[in-house]
């Protein structure tokens, strides 16, 4: 092992082997792992959606209380609404899933492109709120340092995404525990404290209310209490992560994922909605350098019978603890982000690597870009969580609306089929009309302040994905012109027996990958460009075990099988013209590593070999297609020349839809 491999197995971790049914035990997650891993994310909203919500409303805090029950209700709303995505898509998706199978792939397409912006987000806006809540605790000379600070936090946790979720959730899980337990103490003791207060207030808050509705109208108390509300919408960001993420829970995944669903929806609705409280029951006042939450903790840790150092101590526990779980909020953004555009991938939205799974079984490319992002916006924005916040919740609601709409629109469809569809259309329904409300405030306040930089972020995503898909479309059907081409209808006896090669003659190697064609064309090339020559013809795949093929052991089975019967045409094919072969076949997340792995194998058996492959060539090849289609032969040769193999790339032009097939020989 070099030293550079030993580096990185060290910072990543020993390969996994995807067939190993400890490798998905080890990978998958318990409902109580989920909950820390994808609901932090929306319980770590609870350190800045709640104060922006109550700053919103100025100098009628009275409304608080109506913000405090409304926060807490949308909470369990959207949730329940998203257990039925759940239920309707357990292979994961979410939000883009249910987008594109219940109103249509455009659709589709907007919600997932929300979706990636949002979690790239999620992340810069978790880091910087986390270094907010940390350095409140420092002097105003420190704040130079924040930016920095926030930089190395995305590195440390774009490594511990690459080694695995599980691991990043373990490591990250005291953290979590710690910031639920000492919140839940705070908040249950700072209104214990005032509950005598409790009666008074509800009523001073009728009082108020009504004062309010007589100097104002009716419509400007409700449109300061809609204005807090959307302002505060960051709250319920993070209920879609379980959605996205639920082939990633352990069987049964659909029990596990409503479970998963209740423990952070009651956690998120009793965090948010205590917190608000607090902040009117301790009358909060803002303080420069300082969050609201380390005002109204200070004051609460005050009162408690120790001295000032101690509370001092203990403030800063619980700022550390809440600048932990953004910390661990941040990290939803590298499981949910990653795995919209593996989704996204499969569907031919976004370039096909976003699917490819590292030898850690994850989507190591969209970690990558989801980090990279993130580093971005924080640089671009400097690590301002008011700004972050404007840019934030337009998508959250975008997608959440577009979700519940398609809901709505399949249970209509189904009321004809299903007993059970008129509870289930109007939670659905409930749920569409909230976030509905909630986007188009949030646009008519944001949008002008802010919020069109999100729209415009998105727009472009959305204009890549379109040409992307476009380009693939024209390649998938191509590549169907390839195979009826040059690919041959069986007409010999599949199951006759290969005949034994000779270790010792010269021996051609043929890398197969999806198309048949394909590797026929570069079979009859070697055949008619070296008649009589090799004595032997080895046959190597690879299968791909990428995002959709990790989802199951039934997946892997399938990826399994296709391979075997795509080696089993090519062998029986040769065997049927009296030719010797053999075949090898490997399987990973890496498919060049595991070509690479195999091959040493391969000239072992046959020392004389000499391999081919086909790659396709474009007419017109960009950068663009370059970058979205496979290099893998040109890797594979460079490294095995380097080692003094020889190898040779087949062109494969591909064939003009309009012309008339070639004349190809068939030996």
């Amino acid at each position: 092992m070099s030293v550079l491999q030993g580096l990185r197995r060290l910072i990543l971790g020993r390969k996994l082997d995807p067939f190993d049914p400890k490798t998905r035990q080890h990978i998958v997650l318990v409902a109580f792992l989920a909950w820390i891993g994808l609901g932090a994310d929306g319980l770590s909203s609870s350190c800045y959606g709640p104060e922006e919500a109550f700053l919103a409303l100025g100098e009628h805090r009275h409304i608080a209380l109506y913000l405090a029950g409304a926060t807490a209700l949308t909470v369990f709303i959207i949730s329940l609404a998203y257990n039925q995505v759940i239920e309707l898509f357990p292979s994961g998706g979410g939000g883009y899933k249910a987008a594109t199978q219940l109103i249509g792939k455009h659709a589709g397409l907007v919600s997932g492109s929300a979706l990636i912006v949002d979690y790239v987000l999620t992340i810069a806006i978790s880091v910087a709120s986390g270094a907010d809540a940390l350095f409140s605790l420092l002097s105003p000379q420190a704040q130079g340092y924040k930016l920095g600070a926030e930089i190395g936090l995305i590195v440390m946790l774009i490594v511990l995404n690459l080694r695995g979720m599980k691991e990043s959730i373990a490591v990250l899980a005291p953290i979590f525990l710690g910031f639920f337990i000492t919140h839940v103490f705070l908040i249950v003791y700072g209104i214990n404290f005032h509950a005598e207060a409790l009666d008074d207030m509800v009523a001073a808050t009728w009082s108020e209310t009504a004062k309010l509705t007589q100097e104002s109208g009716w419509m400007f108390a409700v449109a300061l209490f809609l204005r807090a509300y959307s302002v505060g919408a960051g709250t319920y960001t993070g209920i879609e992560a379980v959605s996205n993420n639920i082939n990633m829970l352990a069987e049964p995944r659909v029990r596990t994922g409503h479970w998963t669903m209740f423990y952070m929806a009651l956690s998120l609705a009793f965090t948010a909605g205590g917190i608000i409280l607090l902040y009117l029951l301790w009358n909060a006042e803002p303080v420069a350098g300082q969050t609201l939450n380390a005002v109204t903790f200070r004051a609460i840790l005050e009162s408690l019978p120790w001295d000032a150092e101690t509370a001092r101590v203990v403030l800063i526990i619980v700022l550390a603890l809440e600048a932990g779980l953004l910390l661990v909020a941040a990290n939803t953004g590298f499981l949910g982000g990653p795995a919209v555009l593996a989704s996204m991938a499969a569907d031919h939205w976004v370039p096909r690597q976003f699917r490819q799974l590292s030898s850690r079984m994850v989507t190591q490319n969209g970690v990558l870009v989801m980090g990279v992002a993130a580093l971005a916006i924080l640089l671009l924005t400097r690590g301002k969580v008011g700004l972050l916040v404007v840019l934030y919740s337009i998508n959250v609601f975008l997608t959440f609306s577009l979700s519940l709409f398609g809901l709505c629109r399949h249970w209509w469809e189904q009321r004809l089929y299903r007993l059970d569809w008129k509870a289930k259309f109007a939670m659905a329904a409930l749920g569409f009309v909230v976030c509905v409300a909630i986007l188009l405030v949030i646009l008519a306040e944001k949008l002008m302040l802010g919020g069109w930089v999100t729209v415009l972020i998105t727009s472009g995503v959305v204009g890549f994905c379109l040409l992307i898909h476009r380009h693939y479309e024209h390649i998938r059907r191509l590549m169907l012109r390839v195979d009826q081409v040059y690919a041959i209808k069986p007409d010999w006896d599949e199951d006759t027996r290969p005949l034994p090669t000779d270790a010792a003659g010269e021996t051609a190697v043929i890398l197969v990958g999806n198309s048949r064609g394909a590797g026929m064309h570069a079979l009859r090339w070697v055949l008619d460009t070296f008649p009589g020559r090799f004595r032997n013809f080895v046959f190597v795949s690879v299968g791909e075990v990428d995002k959709d093929a990790f989802n199951s052991e039934r997946t892997l089975k399938s990826l399994r099988a296709r391979i075997e019967n795509s080696l089993n045409y090519f062998t029986s094919y040769c065997a049927s013209r009296g030719l010797a072969t053999r075949t090898y076949q490997a399987y990973g997340g890496d498919p060049l590593g595991e070509l690479l792995g195999i091959l040493p194998r391969v000239f072992a058996d046959f020392p004389n070999a000499t391999v081919f492959a086909s790659k396709l060539v474009f007419g017109d090849e960009t950068l663009l297609t370059r970058w979205l289609h496979n290099q893998m032969p040109l890797a594979v040769q460079q490294r095995l020349e380097a080692d003094g193999h020889r190898m040779h790339i087949v062109p494969l032009a591909v064939p003009d839809p309009v012309a008339p097939p070639p004349r190809v020989s068939i030996r």
